[in-house]
């Protein structure tokens, strides 16, 4: 891949996304190396570093987070290791002790998850290891960042010498204390201590009682400071010893340089390993806030940005609460260019940027915010011309600096090449310029070369339907409110709504007609046959998208009632599989109770055995062999279905007492009828019909011709009065 141009980035505003990306690392080093990334020139590298981006992402919703990997950089550090006999200083020792310890942390992290983390494994798995440094350095250091005793054995017998030194000064210097105290020779404050020893503040009056060294005096000069004698000869051998103690910890701190000293490359390597890391990291938070994912990359120059959001205006659109409207849009060699039309302030310059910087920044290693389904392929270069490109300095026009823009497109346009261009063919003539646009935008054609503009001019739209692999596009926009819809569709041209615009704007409508009459009439009918067709074209889209609507809440409707249906059918089935066993063994019930009764009969057990085993082996003949598993599986089936014919069963019947409970209560609240004999009466609970032949102490007896019974009054219901 060629070089990507200073000016493509910053046409569009790469250098603003690289700030967002620097401003999530933790790390200087990793800012500034944020700040300088640029676009990939190998496909490999460009893939792998998505994927390691996308893993990193994963891992910030994962119970397995990424270790820390903060650090201070040591550049300083290196340059003295570049420098013989120089001696580093303890935070730097405490420095390169934190980066390998980190260093370490990741390789042991990502060995663990290699198959979450593959690349990132990879990645840590070109990095050496060694437990050498931190080792050296912890032996002789400690987490205070103080040399240890124990580093040497010199520095070990001299520390206990300065800690007895001390015990001495201590315990003289509190005899003079007492003594002196005790002779009224002392200020209340007693003692202070002056250039790091303790001293006796002494009454200036009495200052020559007192032997020792006067080591100052109060600003009033009421107190002077003097430092007993017994304790000024033990200060004398405390400081000698202190020199030495600094002697050793120089000499130990040399060495330990020295041992470092040859590691100088690898501890560069892992500073760059964790700068990688801290960038990586950025990347993954930077997508995180704004959506964004690694599409699929293809081999077959095929660019389909799914619902792509401008990463800049999405986030800034979200802090000020705002909507950002996503554009969809296709690029392929059957449509390598695509022409866009349409009033101003509708989106077009943003659109062309959106793609525009997408494809910088997906060529440059960073997830970019769109659908999962959107395919991306890569371009060997990128050429913009892009807004207001006035150039002051080397007093040159817009119009003339476009034309050496339009140059440097010829000279580089090739088949690997994405144009994009705002605004194609302005800042002359209108006629002269879209002719010398319609050109260029040939050559570009015939290249092959795959592109994006935008345009006003009616030739360049006319160009984009004549040529095969060429087609209009237009951002929808109101025809009635005159406001945008932030909306791409693809095989239109777009109306400019000039003088719409204009009237919306307060334009004196007398003005507008005016200007109307100085035009072609064909321009005039040719633009409002373009807004006629783009507001026709709103309408149709509304009326699709409700169609769709109702088409998918009917493909929902069908799905929930074939489901229905398929849940009602395996009901079916089961209860008529129930139903089946169940007369099955009311069957053999029947065959084993018969056999019963004969042997009641004949007592002959023989006869019943034989009997018995004919049914089962009858029985058995009808079953298939089933392993446990199955057989278990069956009769946790028919236990289910038959707890819930049961529970069907269980709730029919507590209705049909209830019913019975109502109607029997509907009864008792009836006037209850006065029988007399011949009256014809049933049973509250039967059909039958009889008269009744006697009444005798709330009984009846009733005659139903073949028999009589005697109930109580209270059973009956009048049926017909004699």
């Amino acid at each position: 891949m060629d070089k990507i141009l200073k000016k493509t980035l910053q046409d569009l505003e790469f250098p603003a996304v690289l700030q967002q990306l620097a401003d999530r690392c933790h790390t200087e080093l990793g800012k500034e190396r944020a700040m300088a990334i640029v676009p990939l020139r190998d496909r490999d590298a460009i893939i792998r570093t998505l994927g390691e981006t996308s893993e990193y992402l994963a891992s910030l919703i994962s119970d397995n987070r990424i270790p820390n990997h903060g650090f201070d950089q040591i550049n300083g550090e290196l340059q003295l290791l570049n420098i013989e006999n120089t001696t580093l200083e303890i935070p730097g020792f405490r420095r390169i002790g934190n980066i390998c310890s980190m260093v370490s942390q990741h390789k042991k992290f990502f060995k663990k998850f290699k198959e979450y983390y593959p690349l990132l494994f990879a990645a840590s798995e070109l990095i050496e290891p060694n437990t050498e440094i931190p080792a050296q350095i912890n032996g002789i250091i400690d987490r205070f960042g103080e040399v240890k005793d124990k580093a040497s054995d010199k520095l070990y017998d001299i520390r206990r010498q300065i800690n007895q030194v001390r015990g001495k000064i201590g315990q003289s210097f509190a005899t003079a204390l007492n003594l002196y105290h005790g002779s009224d020779y002392l200020d209340d404050i007693r003692e202070s201590v002056v250039e790091n020893r303790r001293v006796l503040a002494v009454k200036a009056m009495y200052r020559k009682k007192v032997r020792g060294t006067v080591m100052g005096s109060s600003k009033t000069g009421s107190i002077v400071y003097i430092e007993p004698e017994a304790a000024l000869k033990y200060s004398r051998e405390l400081h000698n010893l202190e020199f030495d103690e600094k002697e050793e910890i120089q000499r130990i701190l040399n060495a330990l340089t020295a041992a470092i000293r040859p590691f100088s490359p690898l501890l560069l390597d892992y500073q760059r390993f964790l700068t990688e890391m801290d960038i990586t990291a950025a990347k993954a938070k930077y997508a995180s806030d704004m959506k964004a994912l690694m599409p699929e990359i293809n081999h077959d120059k095929k660019l389909y940005l799914r619902d792509a959001y401008h990463p800049l205006l999405f986030l800034s659109n979200r802090l000020r609460d705002e909507t950002t409207h996503p554009q969809t849009i296709e690029l392929h060699p059957d449509n390598r260019i695509i022409v866009i039309s349409g009033p101003n302030a509708g989106g077009k310059s943003i659109t062309l940027k959106t793609i525009g910087l997408l494809q910088i920044m997906l060529q440059s290693g960073l997830l970019i915010p769109v659908h999962e389904r959107s395919s991306v392929c890569l371009f060997d270069q990128v050429l913009t011309d892009i807004g207001d490109n006035q150039s002051i300095e080397n007093h040159l026009s817009t119009y003339s600096y476009r034309l050496k823009n339009m140059n440097r497109f010829l000279r580089k346009c090739n088949a690997g090449t994405l144009f994009l261009i705002d605004e194609f063919g302005t800042g002359s003539d209108p006629e002269l310029g879209g002719a010398l646009a319609e050109a260029f935008l040939e050559v570009f054609y015939e290249r092959d070369a795959f592109g994006v503009i935008t345009t006003h001019y009616a030739n360049l739209k006319a160009l984009a339907d004549e040529l095969p692999h060429a087609t209009n596009a237009n951002m929808l926009f109101d025809g009635k409110t005159l406001e945008p819809i932030f909306q791409l569709v693809l095989g239109e041209a777009g109306s400019s709504f000039t003088f719409e615009v204009a009237q919306k704007n307060g334009i004196p409508y007398n003005l507008i007609n005016k200007a109307k009459k100085k035009i072609a009439r064909g321009k005039v009918r040719f633009d409002a046959t373009i807004a006629k067709l783009q507001k026709e074209r709103s309408k149709m889209a509304k009326t699709g998208s409700r169609l769709e609507e109702e088409e998918s809440k009917a493909r929902e409707e069908t799905a929930r009632l074939e489901k229905l249906n398929a849940k009602i059918k395996s009901k079916l089935e089961n209860y008529q599989e129930l139903y089946d066993h169940d007369q099955r063994m009311i069957q053999l019930g029947n065959r084993v109770n018969k056999a019963a009764e004969r042997y009641f009969q004949d007592n002959k057990k023989r006869v019943l055995v034989s009997e018995l085993l004919r049914i089962v082996e009858t029985e058995n003949s009808k079953r298939k062999k089933k392993t446990a598993h199955q057989a278990k599986a069956e009769r946790t089936k028919k236990a289910q279905v038959a707890q819930e014919v049961q529970q069907k069963v269980k709730v029919i019947r507590e209705k049909k007492k209830v019913a019975l409970k109502k109607a029997t209560l509907k009864a008792e609240n009836k006037p209850r009828p006065v029988f007399k004999v011949g009256d014809r009466v049933r049973l509250t609970d039967g059909k039958s019909v009889g008269s009744i032949d006697s009444l005798e102490k709330n009984k009846a007896i009733v005659n139903y011709g073949m028999f009589t019974t005697n109930v109580s009054v209270d059973q009956l219901e009048l049926v017909e009065r004699k």
